[in-house]
């Protein structure tokens, strides 16, 4: 007999403690998939930090592979689940697509960012719920304190010295604390020729920081923060963003390059294409963490709604401390559910929480008990340690570290801005070129509003040389006279034949020849000798008719535009893959053409591409 196969979909504090408890219990007695689109448990609470060059990346992730040895990783994103098949659709990192079946199914894919129906938030902000958010983040902040501090112009450097961070509960209150001392630090080493110094704004609409926990612990972080300068504003939000500041609901407007968004999260989109009883966007369970009327399927984490046996009526919020201790009980009942142990009820009441202010400083309550100061920042970083599946020892030695030694302030470039979209539907992904989109919602995008389904950014493209961006991320398509992304006027572009796509961005922007039906290429073996070539006669249908003469090698960056000419006949255009800024075709051309413009290298799956256009036709900063 089969032993019976189960899967856990998301690796966050819900699914890898499933995945842990599971392998555990059920001792090589059942098959144990995990499906998540990254190798690595990612210690949240501890981002902050990362993103303040106080922990290394690294620190806050746990390998999967590593830390569950009788658990199949399979790198992927679930993109549909089949509940009458028992078989869940994903798609892994580059692009393929695979089923895997089941018997017992655990959905804990977490959740993404919260947005808001604020204009210009979705184009301009960022979120702060991955690793690539935070590394980002960090490089951000950096390159616009050092630019800051190279300028002379007052204006300039005050926008860029001003961070706005959107939500004052955990996430933001934490981002807020450790991003001042992070800035001063560096304004201390570097200072700005216009004297001024950064400025971090925290906004809330609620009436003060912190308000899930005590009001004590709430006025010890509104404290701390005002102490390092934070422009604390409570019941004030933004109204609308721009690529050069926000405009807030109270009618001040603010020059700023910087906006965090950290106004909440919402469920993974992954669990409305089921069709099931939901409770304010996640999955309805019972107290056992399992869905009525399906005794294969359990949910668990922030995409399940699970009954509070502690306060009759509510449910758990979304929390880690929630979320790691659904993982152990969910585990246990299924295992219970394949004959392995005892079921049991979800039943827990809250130890008290913890935030970290930076430094010495938190903000604490464990047991009930209001902490501040040292004593609760010692509390803090203890709970941190004995809370963390791994990396205790590294950890540990970081704080010591950064203790004594100052903080590298450089910025690595690793990750882009487009790479990192607020509305994306995976977070803890950074977007490459060509990787495919999460489609984690049924409908349509809204016509004009430059989303992707399941809630994801559709790609910007790279920046053309005259500075025009690309429509849909893709290279430009080639018009009549050969200019890549442009029609001319008066003219259609050129449409896509049977057989064969218009040529993407080849240089000299002449589309490929040597298909099948057509005259072979010029200056192929087989072909008519190229043009200024000993022995060859001039090239022939050139735009505008005429045989060119002594034309350059690239008519655009000699500054003599091309004039518009005649589409080529059908078929002979053809798609080209580049790499690394090479063409791939058939038979390698002779004359390799001219060189493609400057720090342009063309999408691929290595190769980040250029510049990258923002909505309101300025470039994005420290993107170029």
């Amino acid at each position: 007999m089969s032993r019976p196969r189960i899967v856990i979909v998301g690796a966050g504090f819900a699914g890898y403690r499933t995945a842990r408890t599971l392998s555990r219990l059920t001792r090589h007695q059942a098959d144990i998939t995990l499906l998540n689109p990254t190798d690595y448990f990612l210690y949240l609470p501890l981002l902050p930090q990362v993103a303040a060059g106080i922990l290394e990346p690294r620190r806050v992730t746990v390998s999967l592979s590593g830390s569950l040895p009788r658990v199949r990783l399979v790198l992927g994103e679930a993109d549909g689940i089949d509940l009458d098949a028992h078989t869940v659709r994903y798609t892994g990192p580059e692009g393929g697509e695979g089923t895997l079946p089941f018997d017992r199914l655990v959905l804990a894919a977490g959740s993404v960012n919260k947005l808001l129906p604020i204009p210009g938030v979705a184009e301009h902000a960022h979120g702060f719920r991955g690793l690539p958010e935070a590394l980002y983040l960090r490089d951000h902040v950096t390159r616009q304190v050092e630019l800051a501090a190279a300028t002379r112009d007052r204006e300039e450097c005050a926008a860029r010295c001003t961070f706005v961070v959107v939500g004052a509960g955990y996430t933001g209150t934490e981002v807020a604390a450790h991003g001042a001392m992070y800035t001063d630090a560096q304004v201390r080493r570097h200072p700005m020729r216009t004297g001024m110094r950064p400025r971090w704004m925290l906004l809330d609409v609620a009436p003060r920081v912190l308000p899930e926990m005590d009001e004590r612990l709430s006025r010890t972080a509104d404290r701390v923060l005002r102490q390092r300068g934070v422009d604390v504003r409570m019941g004030t939000s933004v109204k609308e963003a721009t690529h050069d500041g926000v405009v807030l609901t109270d009618g001040t407007t603010v020059d700023t390059r910087t906006l965090v968004w950290c106004v909440g999260v919402r469920p993974d989109p992954l669990v409305e294409s089921l069709g099931l009883p939901m409770e304010s966007g996640r999955l309805l369970v019972d107290p056992h963490l399992q869905v009525p009327g399906r005794p294969e399927l359990f949910a668990c984490g922030d995409v399940a709604a699970v009954p509070d046996l502690t306060r009759p009526g509510q449910f758990t919020p979304m929390t880690a401390q929630h979320a790691w201790r659904h993982g152990k009980v969910c585990a246990q009942n299924v295992a219970a559910s394949l004959g392995i142990g005892e079921r049991r009820p979800y039943r827990h009441r809250d130890l008290g929480f913890v935030v970290d202010l930076g430094g010495a400083k938190a903000a604490a309550n464990p047991l009930g008990l209001p902490m501040s100061g040292p004593a609760a920042g010692a509390v803090t970083r203890g709970y941190h340690l004995a809370a963390m599946p791994g990396n205790r020892v590294r950890v540990a030695a970081d704080w010591a570290l950064d203790a004594v030694l100052p903080r590298q302030a450089v910025q690595l470039g690793l990750v882009r801005s487009w790479s990192v979209p607020l509305e994306s539907a995976s977070p803890e992904v950074a977007r490459v070129p060509g990787r495919p989109e999460r489609r984690g919602e049924d409908e349509a995008p809204a016509a004009g509003s430059g989303r992707a389904p399941g809630g994801g950014t559709r790609e910007k493209g790279p920046e053309r040389p005259d500075g025009k961006q690309q429509a849909g991320g893709e290279p430009g398509k080639k018009g009549p006279g050969g200019e890549p992304g442009k029609e001319r006027q008066g003219t259609e572009p050129v449409k896509s034949q049977p057989g064969a796509e218009p040529a993407e961005n080849q240089p000299g922007g002449e589309p490929a020849r040597n298909q099948p039906g057509v005259e072979p290429a010029k200056d192929q073996p087989g072909g008519e000798p190229a043009k200024d070539q000993p022995g060859g006669e001039p090239a022939r249908n050139q735009p505008g008719g005429e045989p060119a003469r002594n034309q350059p090698r690239n008519p655009r960056a000699a500054g003599k535009p091309r004039p518009p000419g005649k589409a080529d006949r059908p078929g002979q255009a053809r798609r080209t893959t580049r790499t690394a800024g090479a063409s791939r075709s058939a038979r390698p051309p002779a004359d390799p053409g001219p060189e493609p413009p400057e720090n342009q290298p063309a999408p691929g799956p290595d190769i980040a591409p250029g510049p990258v256009k923002r909505t309101d036709g300025r470039t994005a900063e420290g993107d170029s």
